[in-house]
């Protein structure tokens, strides 16, 4: 193996591990005449897509999980000990890793949330947190309303239906749903995601409210058709309730079984945000009470350990922490993260910056 792929320790399985030259990329071999750059290193913890790859390796020596799997937190610490770039995706970095990698400078979370990242522990080592939002926006909005449509016309449930040999004959009867025209969809948190969930309702006719902390223009909200409203009339008039809010102190078990008590019984949940936003258990006992109709849920408290009386529910749709899956989008969020990285390693302040305490220019 070449000299200039970065060597990781004694104790971390190669095989977990690979240099840029599995992909074909020479990541340091940058020569001016017969003089070779000092590079700074960096750790992809998933592999991403090729462009993005290759743009992060004309400026850093570059090591990359080539498994699509979190590694555990020793590996972690161990292959982030000499990096001074952190490039992650779905995997923690925890106050513990950060202690752990003394010349860390910069972590590029691949996502707009960043909840796993300890950014107080990153503050105090005035190291640079970016994340990639905007990028995720139109896909998210469309899951979002992929499971409302799901749960709405009960499409899973018929799916399966037809795969079983249950459909014998047709029947007046069998499998009714909810119109989405004339129907009030309620959105909780009315930021890029928010309002595109909103845009795709206009299209089906739908009634929209909508209760944020941050509201928008009235200009936008007349271009929208979104009426703003406190968060009980929210929560008493939806007959969809569309969860878009970061998960924060403020916003753990956000929706309780206070908040579900208030809903209607014909009304669906739908969560794409973070699962710690809805308290799982009281969300089961809600839909075993029949005291809502049914849920569509990316995302989980305790992912990807689902509570079991959810996977049996037929008027629950689950899909597994998918928002952003599409192929264009996460090229762009990849592209977007490697961008953050080279401006921070570079000395300029990145594009995406998310402690803009830490930067010290």
């Amino acid at each position: 193996m070449p000299a200039a792929v970065a060597q990781l320790r004694e104790g971390v399985p190669f095989l977990l591990l690979t240099s840029l030259w599995a992909y074909g990329i020479n990541p340091v071999s940058i020569l001016f005449g017969e003089k070779q750059l000092s590079l700074p290193k960096v750790f992809i913890t998933r592999p991403l897509p090729r462009a993005a790859i290759e743009r992060i390796a004309t400026r850093c020596e570059a090591t990359v999980n080539p498994e699509d799997v979190r590694l555990p937190p020793a590996q972690m610490a161990e292959a982030c000990r000499e990096v001074e770039g952190l490039v992650t995706s779905g995997t923690p970095v925890s106050a513990g890793l950060v202690e752990q990698a003394p010349h860390l400078r910069v972590v590029c979370t691949v996502g707009v949330g960043y909840d796993n990242i300890d950014v107080a522990a990153c503050t105090r080592r005035r190291i640079l947190v970016t994340n990639t939002p905007g990028v995720v926006t139109e896909a998210t909005a469309d899951l979002s309303f992929a499971l409302l449509m799901a749960v709405a016309r009960r499409l899973v449930e018929a799916d399966r239906y037809v795969r079983e040999g249950h459909w014998l004959y047709w029947q007046w009867g069998n499998m009714w749903g909810t119109d989405l025209a004339g129907k009030t969809l309620g959105i909780l948190g009315f930021g890029r995601i928010g309002q595109a969930v909103a845009r795709r309702a206009r299209g089906f006719s739908m009634r929209i409210i909508y209760h944020s902390i941050d509201r928008p223009t009235p200009e936008r909200e007349q271009e929208l058709g979104a009426q703003y409203v406190d968060r009980e009339t929210l929560l008493r008039e939806a007959d969809f309730l569309s969860i878009h809010v970061p998960l924060a102190p403020d916003t753990n078990h956000l929706i309780s079984s206070t908040e579900l008590a208030m809903m209607k019984p014909t009304a669906f949940l739908i969560n794409t945000s973070r699962g710690k936003v809805v308290e799982e258990a009281a969300l089961v006992e809600a839909l075993q009470s029949k005291r809502i109709a049914g849920a569509g849920l990316d995302v989980f408290e305790f992912e990807p350990q689902i509570h079991p009386a959810l996977l049996a529910m037929p008027n629950v749709v689950v899909t597994p922490h998918m928002g952003t899956a599409t192929g264009e989008t996460r090229l762009a969020m990849a592209m977007m993260a490697a961008e953050n990285l080279l401006a921070a390693l570079a000395g300029q302040r990145p594009p995406n910056l998310v402690n803009p305490e830490a930067w010290g220019k």
